[in-house]
């Protein structure tokens, strides 16, 4: 009988990890290859794509970048299969990450900037996800990932599409699990609290009299660990997800949050 550890590791598995050229989809790319798996990834742009690629390689990791957007039935087909063609297989693992958030109060936000965020959010993991549980089937073993939000279960302002695509995109993780769990297949959520990005950097940003920005003392106050997430917290729980060590993890959202979503807050 070998180690535990052993479960962890992602020898020889195919990890399709969508919008992986920064941040979270990064982190969770280069956790896999460090687990020992090969990496795929796409972008919609071609820079991106060249760039995020030369970083993984950079790192020693085996890696591959497509230039495919998600929400594009036919292209995410090509990508699929271009994958098997370069890789030899299909995916094994798929971390369904791209996403995007609009922050516009809901009297403001148009019909058009909700259906994209809808699109990009929760049809793009329906899309992919369809694209690759056919050959997940037939190896007769798969994992999928998608990476919700505290918005999967919180309302907040300024971000009610944003909020729908991930409560949304929780209930798909779920059906996703109780359709194809008997075909040995893995659906399970990461659902990231506040993570420090260079995204968020000016939100944290020291102000002239040496206090926290506004914002960072109330994700400060939200959140038992008292700080910031930052990517590398994910990359356990992802490899986690990923492995033989989640077998029978099946349907749960993993919010890796610091303890917010358990806590009321500090009183005033």
């Amino acid at each position: 009988m070998g180690s535990v550890l052993d479960s962890f590791r992602l020898d020889g598995k195919v990890a399709l990890v969508t919008g992986a050229t920064y941040g979270i989809g990064m982190a969770i790319a280069e956790a896999f290859g460090q687990a020992g798996a090969r990496i795929a990834f796409n972008a919609r742009h071609a820079d991106k794509v060249a760039q995020a690629e030369e970083h993984y390689r950079s790192l020693g990791l085996d890696a591959h970048g497509y230039v495919a957007d998600v929400t594009d039935e036919a292209q995410v087909a090509e990508l699929v299969a271009n994958i098997k063609a370069d890789f030899g297989t299909a995916p094994d693992i798929l971390v369904n990450n791209a996403g995007i958030i609009k922050r516009v109060p809901m009297l403001e936000t148009s019909v058009e900037e909700f259906r994209e965020v809808i699109d990009i959010d929760l049809n793009a993991p329906f899309i992919v996800s369809k694209a690759c549980i056919p050959a997940m089937i037939e190896k007769g073993h798969g994992k999928i990932i998608n990476i919700c939000s505290m918005m999967s279960e919180l309302g907040r302002e300024t971000v009610s599409a944003y909020a729908s695509a991930k409560g949304g995109l929780k209930m798909l993780t779920r059906n996703i699990c109780s359709e194809f769990g008997e075909a040995n297949i893995q659906c399970n959520g990461i659902g990231p609290g506040y993570i420090a990005t260079p995204q968020t950097a000016p939100l944290r940003e020291r102000q002239a009299d040496g206090s926290r920005h506004p914002f960072d003392q109330f994700i400060i106050s939200k959140t038992p660990a008292a700080r910031w997430g930052t990517p590398e917290d994910l990359m356990g729980p992802a490899v986690f997800l990923a492995s033989d060590a989640s077998n029978f993890v099946n349907g749960h959202i993993l919010y890796v949050d610091g303890g917010i979503l358990a806590y009321i807050g500090k009183q005033p």
